[in-house]
C-alpha cells in the first residue's frame, strides 16, 4: 500500500483523497494535512453564533458533468424554488416527490442566480445585458457613447497584451470604464493594463456585448432548453442547505469513513527532498514542534510560494525569485446582522420579506473600498437564524496582508463597512446594524502580475519530481474556482492510477475548455 500525503483540506485536497479511497482504497493509505481547525479552505462556511457566513460566495455550478454528479452524489438535490417563503418551499418540494426540507438536512437547494451592479446608487445587471433598464439608468448621452465606443472596438482591435486592451475589445472604453476599470482595481490593487491578459482569457473569455445578445435572442427562440450559454450568463445553481462549508465537512466524513485521515492544525513548513522526489514533510504541531511524515506520493494545494520556499536551499536561485515574487490578493469579509436594506426589490422575482434578490451585489464606485456585498439569505435561507426579520450580509474588500486595511482592530474595520453602507445609501444609519463579525483570508487571489509571466519555468521545475503534484487554486497558482480546483484533483487520481508521467493534463484544467464563472 502506497502512503499518500495531501497537503491542504480544501476542495482540491479533498477531492484528491476522495476519488482515491472511493476508487483504490486498498492500493492508498490517505493522509491529509490541513494547517488550520476548519475544513474546506476558502470554500468553508463560517458559523458565528447561529449565524453563517460564505466565504467568497460559491455558486455550485459546472459545464463538466463529472463535477456535478461528484456534488449530486454527495448531498442530493432537491428541487425547492430558489425564493418562495419557507412554508410554500417545503410544500413545493414534498409536492415533487422530493425530500422535506424541514427535516432533511444533506440536501442540495435550487437557486436563482441574481448578481448585479450597485454603480452611482443604480441597479445594472452583471454582466451588463441590454434591456431597457439599462439604457435608462445610463441615460441617452452615456448610451450613445458606449455604443460607439463598442462599434469602435469592433473596428479598432488593440493588442491583447494587457487585462485593459482584453475588456476593451470585448466591451469598448466607454463600458469599460464604468464597469471595469475601477473596480478591477480595487480588487488587485493595480491597474489592469499590469495585469496579464491571461486572467480574462481565463475568466471571460466567452464573455462580451455578442455573447450578451446572442443569448438574449436565444432565450427568445424555440428549443432554448439545450442551447448553449456562456457560464457568467447561467440562470439557476445549486446550494447546500447550510453553505459551502456543509458538502467539504461531508466529504470529510465520508473519507474517514473510508479509512482515510485528515490531521488537522498540521502546518507544513519544510519539504524534504532528493533523488529527483520529495521524501518527507516537516510540520509543525499546535505546541510547536515538529515532526516528520513520510511518503510514497505528495499532493500538494498549498501556495506555490511557500512549497518551494519549504522546499530550502536545494532549489535553485532564478527558481526561488520566481515563486517568492508570485502576488496575491488577500480578502476580509465583514458580516453585518440588519433588520432591513433600504433597497427597494423592483424585480419580478419573489423574495422573502421582499429584500432585493442579488447574491452579490458588484460596488464599482470607486469612492469607496467595498467590492461585493453579498446577501446570504439569498444564498440559503438556512444562513440566516431569524430570516424572516433579519437580513445577514457580508461586505467583501480586497486588500493585502499587512496593509493598513489588513491592520485595522474589528471595531474600526466594521466601524468603516458601516459608514461606507450609510454613504451609499444601503442602510439608513450606523444604528440600523445589530451585530458584526469579522474574517481575514489569506492568499485568497492568487494574482497575474509580477513573476506570474515566469510561472512556467517555475511549473517545469516542480514537474521534475516525480511523486510530486500540484492541484488546486493555490496549488497552481490559478485563479480556479471550485470545480476546476476539483478537476485538477480528478486528473491527479487519474495518473497516479494509471502511471502517467506528465502532468500535462493537470496543469491544463481551465486553459483549454469553454467556461467561465465570474467571481472575484
Amino acid at each position: 500500500m502506497k502512503k499518500v500525503v495531501i497537503i491542504g483540506a480544501g476542495p482540491a485536497g479533498l477531492t484528491a483523497a476522495f476519488e482515491l479511497k472511493k476508487k483504490a482504497s486498498q492500493d492508498f493509505d490517505v493522509t491529509i494535512l490541513e494547517e488550520s481547525g476548519e475544513i474546506g479552505g476558502i470554500s468553508r462556511t463560517v458559523k458565528y453564533k447561529n449565524n453563517r457566513m460564505d466565504i467568497g460566495g460559491h455558486r455550485f455550478f459546472s459545464k463538466d458533468p463529472s463535477v456535478m454528479k461528484w456534488w449530486k452524489d454527495l448531498m442530493p438535490m432537491q428541487g425547492a424554488p430558489a425564493y418562495d417563503d419557507k412554508k410554500l418551499k417545503r410544500e413545493k418540494t414534498l409536492a415533487k416527490g422530493g425530500p422535506d426540507p424541514e427535516k432533511e438536512d444533506r440536501v442540495m437547494l435550487v437557486r436563482q442566480r441574481v448578481s448585479r451592479i450597485y454603480y452611482k446608487k443604480k441597479f445594472f445587471d452583471y454582466p451588463v445585458s441590454m434591456k431597457p433598464q439599462t439604457f435608462i439608468n445610463m441615460g441617452f448621452a452615456q448610451t450613445v457613447k458606449a455604443g460607439f465606443s463598442y462599434l469602435g472596438s469592433c473596428v479598432h482591435k488593440l493588442p491583447e497584451n494587457s487585462l485593459e486592451n482584453f475588456y476593451v475589445n470585448r466591451f469598448g472604453r466607454v463600458l469599460y470604464g464604468m464597469f471595469f476599470e475601477g473596480y478591477t482595481e480595487k480588487l488587485w490593487g493595480r491597474h489592469p493594463r499590469e495585469i496579464s491578459a491571461d486572467w480574462g482569457a481565463q475568466r471571460v473569455k466567452g464573455l462580451s456585448i455578442m455573447a450578451v445578445v446572442k443569448d438574449m435572442f436565444g432565450k427568445l427562440a424555440p428549443g432554448k432548453k439545450g442551447r448553449k450559454v456562456e457560464t457568467s450568463l447561467i440562470e439557476e445553481f445549486i446550494y447546500p442547505k447550510y453553505g459551502p462549508g456543509q458538502l467539504w465537512e461531508t466529504a470529510a466524513a465520508e473519507i474517514e469513513a473510508m479509512g482515510g485521515r485528515i490531521q488537522k492544525n498540521s502546518k507544513v513548513v519544510g519539504i524534504k527532498t532528493g533523488g529527483g522526489r520529495v521524501t518527507a514533510l516537516e510540520i509543525q504541531e499546535p505546541d510547536g514542534k515538529i515532526s516528520v511524515v513520510e511518503g510514497d506520493i505528495f499532493i500538494s494545494s498549498m501556495p506555490l510560494k511557500d512549497l518551494v520556499e519549504g522546499m530550502g536551499a536545494s532549489v535553485p536561485q532564478e527558481i526561488q525569485t520566481i515563486a517568492k515574487g508570485l502576488p496575491y490578493r488577500d480578502f476580509v469579509t465583514v458580516g453585518l446582522l440588519v433588520d432591513h436594506l433600504n433597497l427597494k426589490n423592483l424585480t419580478k422575482i419573489r423574495t422573502l420579506n421582499n429584500i432585493v434578490p442579488d447574491c452579490w451585489i458588484y460596488v464599482q464606485d470607486t469612492g469607496v473600498k467595498l467590492g461585493r456585498i453579498q446577501i446570504f439569505n439569498n444564498w440559503s435561507p438556512y444562513l440566516v437564524e431569524d430570516v424572516d426579520h433579519k437580513v445577514w450580509i457580508g461586505l467583501e474588500y480586497f486588500c493585502n496582508e499587512g496593509d493598513a486595511f489588513w491592520n485595522l482592530s474589528d471595531d474600526k474595520c466594521v466601524r468603516l463597512a458601516v459608514e461606507e453602507l450609510v454613504r451609499m445609501g444601503v442602510i439608513n444609519r450606523k444604528e440600523d446594524v445589530l451585530d458584526s463579525h469579522r474574517e481575514k483570508v489569506k492568499k485568497a487571489y492568487p494574482a497575474y502580475f509580477d513573476t506570474y509571466g515566469q510561472i512556467d519555468q517555475l511549473i517545469e521545475y516542480l514537474n521534475g519530481f516525480e511523486n510530486l503534484y500540484c492541484v488546486g487554486r493555490n496549488g497552481q497558482h490559478r485563479y480556479n474556482n471550485m470545480d476546476h480546483s476539483m478537476v485538477t484533483a480528478f486528473e491527479t487520481v487519474k495518473n497516479i492510477i494509471s502511471g502517467e508521467r506528465s502532468r500535462d493534463n493537470i496543469w491544463n484544467v481551465n486553459t483549454e475548455k469553454e467556461y467561465h464563472e465570474e467571481k472575484a
